[in-house]
């Protein structure tokens, strides 16, 4: 018969497949699971794959400093083309919103009444 803390040891050791030998398997907290791995490993990734993605950077003679200043430059030709279109769709977007959440107001407070 185990104690609990050893039935939970047993339960971190996995096999998961009859050919795979057994592995040590963490618990899955939600950093694990949003990161994709613990912390640690995901760092280590992300070293060596800066790394390699800035060697090739350098090998094509495009330097960090180049990206952000293409990047606002983008940004400044997208101003200068002129916004009035992003004006006219948010006229729109308020002009529909003025019709619309009223409307979707009252039908939720009339199906909230009937459900009763």
């Amino acid at each position: 018969m185990l104690d609990e803390r050893q039935a939970a040891d047993a339960r971190l050791w996995s096999k998961s497949s009859p050919t795979d030998a057994w592995r040590w398997s963490q618990p899955e907290t939600p950093l694990t699971r949003f990161l994709g791995g613990t912390p640690i490993n995901v760092a280590l990734r992300l070293f060596f794959l800066s790394l390699v993605v800035g060697a090739l950077l350098m090998w094509l003679d495009i330097k960090p400093a180049d990206i952000a200043q293409d990047a606002l430059r983008f940004i400044d030709r997208i101003g200068s083309m002129g916004f009035r279109a992003f004006r006219d769709i948010g006229a729109y977007l308020i002009g529909g919103a003025m019709i619309v959440v009223p409307v979707w107001f009252v039908l939720r407070l009339v199906n909230m009444r009937g459900a009763r």
